[in-house]
């Protein structure tokens, strides 16, 4: 799955990598984001990139209440489009969430050892999302996401056994392609990034507590130092 990460780019650097055309967020960097937090998600609407808030943890707009939310954070790439949360969303509501890292957890004999994953460039990319609008009995709004995780590459294998669908360049920009309906050609997209051009650090386990957020969370440390 993916549970925590990151997003410490500065916002001209997203808007300028996404080609953001208008952003309706108070954008800011972010070192432990989590599930049901707000965060920036980037879709095709009105003839440009918009950047909005989601709440993260999808609420399908047939849901009664906003509990399922806790339970589709990660949306499996396989067989993702017989699933009735997500398959409706395939084709139109497809959303890209810009990070710069994300967290996974290794078993240790002294406990879970967290690494942070990022490119090897260190540049901003993108997770594959979905969203959707769901309205409560008042009428409010709700627009959430997923994010989408696939098996993972060579170097995330080593941690954990999922990872979030990467995307960069070409393919960010044809995720939320308006044009590309087709579900092949939405599918070919769910796949592992590639290994070579990643890395992975240990980061301190303070980054386990949600309400850690401070900037040393992404900070390498040596792994006999805990």
């Amino acid at each position: 799955m993916c549970g925590r990460f990151t997003i410490t780019s500065n916002l001209e650097e997203v808007v300028e990598v996404f080609d953001v055309g208008k952003t309706n967020y108070e954008y800011m960097k972010r070192y432990n984001v989590a599930p049901t937090q707000t965060v920036p998600g980037i879709f095709y609407k009105d003839g440009q990139r918009i950047m909005e808030g989601f709440k993260w943890g999808l609420i399908p707009f047939w849901s009664k209440d906003t509990k399922i939310a806790y339970k589709t954070i990660n949306a499996r790439a396989e067989g993702i489009e017989r699933k009735p949360a997500f398959r409706h969303l395939l084709k139109r509501n497809r959303l890209l969430i810009p990070s710069d890292g994300f967290y996974e957890w290794r078993q240790e004999e002294d406990g879970k050892q967290p690494f942070r994953f990022q490119l090897e460039s260190k540049a901003v990319f993108a997770f594959a999302g979905l969203y959707d609008t769901w309205r409560n009995a008042d009428g409010e709004e709700v627009q959430s996401c997923t994010i989408i995780t696939t098996t993972p590459n060579q170097l995330v294998s080593k941690v954990h056994n999922r990872m979030p669908v990467i995307l960069t360049g070409e393919a960010a920009a044809d995720w939320i392609d308006q044009d590309i309906v087709a579900t092949e050609d939405v599918l070919s997209f769910l796949k592992p990034y590639p290994a070579e051009l990643m890395m992975k650090y240990p980061v301190s386990r303070d980054v386990g507590n949600v309400k850690n957020a401070h900037e040393s969370l992404i900070d390498e440390i040596p792994l006999n130092s805990q």
